[in-house]
């Protein structure tokens, strides 16, 4: 042992002024690297999606002394797994009973109806807290840029799922579903839980968290005939196997193909990789090959068409000149140059004419800037970032589709979102951020809400709306009714 050193030491703690002393009592040890924080780290996470809840779940696992606030804009949590699931995919649902868990932590708290940007400024969020981190995800919708797109009967397919999954501000869309065929653009999960949702047949819609509203509407329905339409070919589709066997498998209905999109298939699917090639294989079996006599009957038996058409890109929606409204879809017709994932559609200059009463654009959501402060990259529309830390903006940090683009799914969203709350806890324990000054908090955010009228709403009250929906779903044999508008959720809320 270094008596020498030792003595020194005790020497410096027992002077009381010492240098030492001073900097060891706010968390700096002498080669000045940070040892401990005299005061707990104060982080809030905005948005709470999968992004927010797996960050901030996370973040309570990795330090026993944090403490997270998760600001939401509406007053419900869970993002996306409330209202951008199908609802006849329940079990995706189940990772809200992990999300509980964490909003029930003792060292994690929900603040629900709090616009931040609006309610509160990402900067007076960065005054109550060490670390902000933005989760908020993708609200926008990315535009198709071609005339026509803003006729009635022209849908984005957020819109329409927000419709019928419940999100206080789609239930106004009402679409007019009194046409026999549909288009959507776009081969993603999203289109096929589109064109699944349109030609479902009622009585399993109405097993499901489908709200009243949509499925009133489904009902009297006239759409028999669904095409999803994409710009390349069947080997760069961008749906999943599970969601196409569904759509195969729907009862109902049969597939509509055309044998001539999958000229050379054939024979370039066994070099394909194993996921890719069993989705292909599916595609190809379903479009060429004769079906048995039992899948034979059931396509007979079929009152209602889906059909994927490949390289096609829209380029005008055609209007109805009497009704100002979607009469159809021009489409370019493509050829592809290179192949696999990195395959370019390029136009041939043919153009196809599709007659239509219904467009929805599956093209892709988008995140938007929720505060002039924030940096903000408009082309790809995330905020940029290095594993989750925003550059030049000390204590700032991004998770999920902002942190990405929509892209992926639930999984892909919690391992960056993972990697995100890594960053920040390197970020505490490197010293690279400041804590040793004490923030406050929900303390000094719920002091500016309450003298600007903003009444929270906490995951108790948000258990209170929940039960209500579940009894009222209990009532008509649904797992759950929810409830539509904000001020309703509000009213149950705060009873």
């Amino acid at each position: 042992m270094n008596f020498k050193l030792l003595f020194t030491e005790l020497k410096l703690v027992t002077s009381g002024r010492s240098r030492w002393r001073g900097r060891f009592h706010h968390g700096v040890c002498g080669r000045g690297k940070a040892c401990f924080s005299t005061f707990p780290p104060k982080v809030c996470v905005v948005g709470s999606g999968p992004a927010g809840f797996y960050t901030a779940q996370q973040l309570v696992k990795a330090r026993q002394d944090v403490e997270v606030d998760i600001y939401e804009r509406l007053p419900v949590p869970f993002g996306l797994v409330r209202f951008g699931v199908a609802p006849d995919h329940p079990e995706v649902k189940n990772v809200i009973n992990t999300f509980t868990q964490t909003a029930k932590h003792l060292r994690c708290h929900f603040y629900g109806n709090v616009n931040v940007g609006r309610d509160v400024s990402i900067e007076e969020l960065q005054g109550a807290y060490h670390a902000v981190i933005l989760s908020y995800g993708a609200d926008g919708n990315r535009s198709m840029g071609i005339p026509g797109e803003d006729l009635a009967g022209v849908y984005s397919a957020k819109d329409f799922v927000g419709w019928y999954n419940g999100l206080p501000s789609c239930q106004e869309l009402s679409p007019d579903l009194s046409c026999e065929t549909a288009v959507i653009l776009g081969q993603g999960n999203v289109a096929l839980d589109v064109a699944r949702i349109l030609l479902s047949p009622i009585d399993i819609l109405k097993k499901t968290d489908i709200t009243q509203p949509a499925l009133e509407a489904l009902a009297k329905s006239h759409v028999r005939r669904v095409l999803i339409v994409g710009r390349r070919g069947p080997m760069q589709i961008a749906c999943t196997i599970k969601e196409l066997r569904e759509m195969v498998n729907l009862p109902g209905t049969r597939p509509e193909m055309r044998a001539a999109d999958f000229e050379g298939v054939t024979e370039a699917v066994k070099d394909l990789p194993r996921p890719r090639k069993r989705l292909t294989e599916l595609m190809l079996k379903t479009a060429l090959e004769t079906p048995g006599e039992k899948e034979r009957e059931r396509r007979n038996e079929a009152t209602r068409t889906w059909g994927f058409r490949f390289f096609r890109s829209p380029s005008e929606v055609l209007a109805d000149p009497n009704r100002g409204r979607v009469a159809g879809i021009r489409l370019a017709v493509n050829k592809l140059e290179g192949s696999g994932e990195g395959a370019k559609a390029l136009l041939t200059g043919e153009v196809e004419d599709v007659p239509c009463g219904l467009v929805i654009s599956s093209i892709g959501y988008k995140s938007l800037p929720i505060d002039p402060t924030l940096p903000f990259d408009s082309h790809k529309a995330i905020i940029p970032s290095i594993n989750g830390r925003v550059q030049q903006a000390s204590g700032l940090y991004c998770s999920g589709w902002l942190k990405t683009g929509p892209t992926g799914v639930i999984a892909t969203t919690m391992n960056n979102s993972f990697d995100t709350a890594r960053s920040l806890v390197e970020d505490m324990e490197s010293g690279m951020l400041d804590l040793s000054v004490a923030k406050h908090g929900s303390q000094s955010v719920n002091y500016l809400l309450e003298k600007r009228g903003v009444k929270p709403v906490t995951f108790a009250d948000w258990e209170k709306i929940d039960n209500v929906e579940m009894r009222r779903g209990e009532a008509s044999g649904k797992p759950r009714e929810k409830l539509l508008t904000v001020e309703e959720m509000l009213q149950v809320a705060q009873t």
